[in-house]
């Protein structure tokens, strides 16, 4: 009898318990492991929540424009990133755009150079105010540069030496067009702008030129004894992990879409820039003016580690961003170092613009926010984007800050 009636009273124990049990979890925070997935959840539904967001934004600008295809680069203050894409990467072959597909960069090549030469000037190889006929003197067509005498390193940079832009000289469209395969020396680049009367003293007035980086570009092979493409490859591409960036050095690039730049353009005179298979004009001539091809999230990705000191010694930061009044880029821009300095509704932005036949770029950083965007077009034809490369950025960012009812 009494073993019985213990036997009873323990089993009624362990059946409040069992039942009580789940009643004290339910009461209990999650573990720390549900609760991780929790979060990760909710951060998984945000993001995408907020890419269906931004490709909304993009698939609005491309119907309301006429460009074939365009990719988005996003590196978000977190530092994760992602790319978008909208449209067309080959009209013939009705080939999709995708985040994968390479465009060519334009001027926003420089950005690398311009680091380059700043991790120089870390090193105390170059110096920004030395003349650069300390660099190049010798050559003996040196002498015949415009403002060659006076002309600094930095205004090199900041395209304050009135060395003209040799690239949209009708003789060497003409040269560029009639030797597709030919491989262009720098020296032959800036021999089109020898004995040219310059449009203002060296430092005295600002006008956007390729000559001036080809010239950079050779001060920094003088210094390194390397190439400047591997010089960019060491010191920046590899160790920031730019997989999807690759020299424009051939007529022939991988992964690179389709670019369009309308019918009788003086780049080649088609259209369609690839033509069975390669370029109708050799990129390669463009070099240390821009010279790379890459996905939009390798730039955006490009972007942060630039504006956030990873490319070049900080301290020179404020030298590099300085800026100087640069009226031909519209509104109150500034050039620095490499860089356009831009006011925007968002906050001030540091970046670059980029035009090669049938590809244009824009790329920007917002520092307030350490936001990181890019916009690559497969089209160079005017008003085909419907409004400026900017103006498309300032709406995703918009998005991604939160100020989109502003749109």
């Amino acid at each position: 009898m009494t073993l019985a009636r213990t036997s009873t009273c323990a089993g009624a124990r362990r059946a409040v318990i069992a039942l009580t049990l789940p009643l004290l979890a339910i009461g209990r925070p999650a573990s720390p492991p549900a609760l991780h997935a929790q979060q990760a959840a909710t951060a998984a539904a945000r993001g995408a929540a907020l890419r269906q967001r931004l490709q909304a934004k993009l698939d609005s600008v491309h119907a309301a424009g006429t460009f074939p295809g365009a990719t988005v680069g996003v590196t978000l203050p977190t530092g994760e990133s992602f790319g978008l894409a909208v449209g067309m990467s080959d009209t013939a072959l009705k080939r999709p755009m995708t985040p994968a597909d390479r465009m060519l960069q334009g001027s926003v090549g420089k950005t690398y150079v311009a680091a380059v030469a700043l991790q120089l000037v870390g090193e105390g190889k170059l110096a920004l105010d030395d003349k650069v006929s300390t660099y190049l003197g010798r050559e003996a067509w040196y002498a015949r540069v415009p403002n060659a005498p006076n002309i600094t390193v930095r205004m090199l940079m900041t395209h304050t030496s009135g060395v003209m832009r040799y690239e949209f000289k009708e003789e060497f469209t003409r040269d560029l067009t009639r030797q597709p395969d030919k491989v262009w020396r720098p020296d032959e680049l800036i021999a089109y702008v020898l004995d040219v009367a310059p449009p203002f003293a060296a430092g005295q007035g600002w006008d956007y030129s390729d000559t001036n980086y080809i010239l950079l570009g050779m001060i920094i092979e003088r210094l390194t004894g390397s190439t400047l493409y591997r010089e960019i490859d060491r010191r920046l591409l590899r160790p920031l992990g730019l997989r999807n960036t690759i020299p424009s050095n051939s007529r022939t690039i991988p992964g690179l879409a389709q670019g369009y730049a309308g019918a009788n353009n003086p780049f080649g005179g088609t259209d369609a820039m690839i033509v069975d298979g390669k370029f109708a004009i050799n990129p390669q001539f463009e070099w240390a003016g821009g010279g790379f091809a890459s996905t939009a999230e390798d730039l955006a990705r490009w972007a942060k580690a630039l504006y956030e000191g990873k490319a070049y010694p900080p301290a020179l930061a404020g030298q590099a961003l300085a800026g100087v009044s640069a009226p031909a880029l519209g509104g109150s821009a500034k050039y620095g170092l490499g860089v356009i300095i831009r006011p925007t509704p968002l906050g001030v932005t540091y970046g670059h613009s980029g035009f090669f036949p049938g590809y244009i770029t824009e790329v920007r950083y917002w520092p307030t926010s350490k936001l990181a965007l890019a916009l690559q077009v497969n089209s160079s034809v005017g008003r085909a984007l419907g409004q400026s490369p900017g103006t498309v950025l300032l709406d995703l960012a918009r998005i991604i800050t939160g100020e989109g009812a502003k749109q």
